[in-house]
């Protein structure tokens, strides 16, 4: 599984109250959960975010409450992936169960930068940089995962 997009770059300690505030978890409805998605940090995300673009950030993203609205909010949003030097533990279990694929890479978390071109392989773990050529590896993920990710989500590639 491949995707390719242009990158919204942020840093460290994202929390799941900046990624879909509380005063939006009256719904899980995941349209309206995306149309709020970053908006405390990033006013402009959902008018520039489009279809496969890819989310990169420092350590830590997704830390904070354990709510499973965040990764569904980012993935509604339209992206593809998730790659950031660490993951908050729960955040990364949600984001799988959810189906919204996630890459650990410290250097291409440092190196990547807002408005790239990112193309990433989930087969290989090759992230590369189409705008400056660079390359990294970071974990492919496991066939299972794939599976779980590709089926959009644990309760899906249980039921398929």
């Amino acid at each position: 599984m491949k995707v390719q997009g242009k990158v919204h770059k942020y840093g460290s300690n994202v929390d799941t109250d900046v990624i879909i505030p509380a005063r939006y978890l009256n719904t899980a409805d995941p349209k309206e959960l995306a149309a709020h998605c970053m908006e405390d940090i990033d006013t402009e995300f959902v008018k520039n975010v489009k279809a496969g673009d890819i989310m990169v950030a420092d350590r830590n993203f997704g830390c904070g409450s354990s709510r499973e609205h965040a990764p569904i909010a980012i993935k509604a949003s339209g992206i593809s992936c998730v790659i950031a030097a660490t993951f908050a533990r729960i955040f990364y279990r949600n984001a799988i169960n959810i189906g919204l694929a996630i890459l650990e890479c410290e250097e291409a978390s440092k190196d990547i930068k807002d408005g790239d071109d990112v193309s990433v392989d989930f087969d290989t773990g090759i992230i590369t940089n189409n705008t400056t050529g660079k390359t990294y590896q970071a974990e492919p993920f496991p066939p299972f995962i794939q599976n779980i990710i590709e089926k959009g989500g644990l309760l899906n590639s249980i039921s398929k």
